[in-house]
């Protein structure tokens, strides 16, 4: 079927990365949602350690799921067609909607897989286009690249798929956002630069006043209009989209309780710690690697990339005997990879994970797990726990999740966290996932603490053994200010910038 000639596509393009193309995004498929129309998120190739698994049991960026809920609606691979996520010594595992097409370096990328990456992508377009009225397309790093512009699968190359005109937003906080606006309209072919119709300036801090001798001339350097200055507003809480961006800053610390983090080197779905920052008096502890563990009355370990190299990294670093000296003291708690390092062993024969092959544990449960027996489990998920250890007092309770990972994971002498509703767990027809013994546990479920109940059972228990009152089940603060910061981010959009010119680009169309 062909594409739909009467939909509007934008595409939100940046100077640079982190310039705040996803929020943009996320900000405008909520004011036009608002509006009425029927307008939806798309991303051609991302490259991040942070997914979820959608309804389709498809495998794409967080930050396409944060823009899909922008807009109302449920997040599918087509929003994100290509997701790369590093792996080692520049290979990526290739997702291609929403499913592994293989580990490839970049030269292979290009050369032997491009072609089936513009088919996926080009599919997924073609569907958007079809049943949306508007499709706003965000880019990849800068459209600038001049090394990368004859292989581009992300940004201007997309926008001549799309026939889309493009926004470009700059990042003042950076600085030298002047001359990097410049700068990319003088590295792109004319045939690009036409496309760019506005110019948005993102995080600024200061006096606008001071700005705006800059914004009228460089308005007249490269003949387009600054639509407007996002300021830089801290109480926004929406996940980050990938590690490179995560930092101590990122979370609220020095608390009255503390909950340690291991960012391992690899570390992958971090979004899964954020609702335990929004906890009343609790506070998140990134442990690089490197530094001490310190004072902390939990530790997490998260999901990561590849668990046999963080494993090494950790144990060369120190921390496994560390983690062995206080696992009787503090709950310690494995999500996804951080879980299969708590066993007693991590094989590898086929060197499916890493080339290192297989490798010792921490031996904190008794467990094994192996990689290479079956293809990477991509599925929503639900469990019931089975009590026991820590969560004794739970059992029964129904939590959600969803699964991304390439191991099996086989119980010895302990009891699995969940019963397994729906979903794969520890190995396919299993029934369980996870395991638990005393104060050490861990899923394979990606976004456990998303789950109100899970979650204030956990901290509820921190506050007890910090003689604090316990809170109870009463008010999930994670949901609540998440919901509040997509409304307050297209409240400040639309206060900020002219939104004239996005009402004329529809127009066209209808």
């Amino acid at each position: 079927m062909p594409s739909n000639n009467k939909t509007t596509c934008i595409m939100i393009q940046g100077t640079s990365s982190n310039a705040g193309k996803s929020v943009v995004v996320a900000a405008l498929c909520r004011i036009f949602s608002k509006r009425g129309y029927q307008v939806v998120p798309f991303k051609s190739q991302n490259m991040s350690l942070n997914s979820y698994t959608t309804y389709e049991n498809a495998e794409i960026a967080m930050a396409q799921v944060l823009q899909a809920e922008a807009a109302g609606l449920e997040p599918s691979y087509h929003m994100n067609p290509i997701l790369l996520k590093p792996k080692e010594d520049f290979i990526s595992q290739v997702i291609v909607h929403g499913k592994p097409a293989g580990d490839m370096n970049f030269y292979h990328y290009q050369n032997n897989f491009r072609n089936e990456a513009l088919k996926a992508i080009q599919t997924s377009l073609d569907f958007l286009k079809r049943n949306y009225d508007m499709v706003i397309i965000e880019g990849a790093g800068s459209p600038a690249e001049i090394n990368m512009l004859d292989v581009d699968l992300a940004n201007m190359k997309i926008a001549r798929m799309a026939d889309a005109q493009v926004i470009l937003v700059a990042d003042i906080d950076r600085g030298g956002v002047f001359a990097s606006i410049a700068g990319t309209f003088a590295l792109l072919p004319e045939e690009d630069r036409k496309r760019i119709k506005g110019i948005i300036i993102n995080k600024f801090r200061g006096n606008l006043d001071i700005l705006m001798p800059g914004i009228k001339q460089i308005e007249e350097i490269v003949g387009v209009p600054v639509l407007g200055v996002l300021p830089y507003d801290d109480s926004l809480k929406l996940p980050e989209e990938d590690s490179a961006s995560l930092s101590e800053h990122k979370y609220h610390k020095n608390e009255k309780i503390n909950i340690g983090v291991m960012r391992f080197p690899r570390i992958a779905n971090f979004t899964d710690i954020d609702p335990l920052e929004y906890e009343p008096d609790v506070g998140i502890k990134l442990i690089e690697v490197g530094d001490n563990i310190g004072e902390v009355d939990a530790l997490i370990l998260p999901g990561t990339r590849n668990t046999i190299n963080d494993m090494l990294a950790i144990e060369e670093a120190g921390f496994t005997d560390d983690i062995r000296s206080i696992y009787q003291e503090i709950p310690v708690f494995g999500l996804c990879g951080g879980f299969q390092m708590l066993g007693t062993k991590i094989i590898d024969k086929s060197l499916k994970e890493s080339k290192f092959g297989s490798v010792n544990g921490m031996a904190l449960l008794d467990m094994k797990t192996s990689f290479g027996k079956i293809e990477k489990i991509i599925t929503q998920s639900q469990g019931e726990l089975m009590g026991g250890g820590l969560f004794e007092a739970l059992k029964g309770n129904l939590v959600k999740g969803y699964e991304l990972h390439e191991g099996t994971t086989i119980l010895k002498d302990v009891k699995p966290l969940f019963k397994i509703i729906k979903g794969c767990g520890n190995y396919p027809g299993s029934g369980y996932d996870g395991a638990v013994d005393q104060l050490v546990s861990g899923t394979y479920f990606h976004g456990v603490f998303h789950n109100f109940h899970f979650r204030r059972f956990f901290t509820d228990y921190l506050r007890d053994k910090n003689d604090m009152e316990k809170l109870g089940f009463s008010v999930d603060n994670f949901e609540d200010i998440k919901k509040f910061s997509i409304e307050r981010l297209a409240d400040i959009f639309e206060a900020n910038i002219k939104m004239s010119l996005f009402e004329k680009l529809i127009n066209e169309r209808s």
